[in-house]
């Protein structure tokens, strides 16, 4: 697992408890916020993969 990988896993899980959070206080800006962070987290984790996939060749 790469730098990236780990990074991209780690922000996905924030946003996620992020947005579940908001969504228990009924805050949107919170959710907006949380779906955005873990739509960072996984494009962040899809690169890892990427490069993770062309150092094995």
């Amino acid at each position: 697992m790469n730098s990236d990988q780990l990074k991209g896993s780690v922000k996905d899980i924030a946003g996620k408890t992020q947005r579940k959070l908001g969504e228990a206080l009924g805050s949107t800006e919170q959710q907006v916020k949380g779906a955005l962070t873990q739509a960072e987290g996984k494009v962040q984790k899809a690169v890892g993969d990427v490069k993770q996939a062309l150092k094995r060749r």
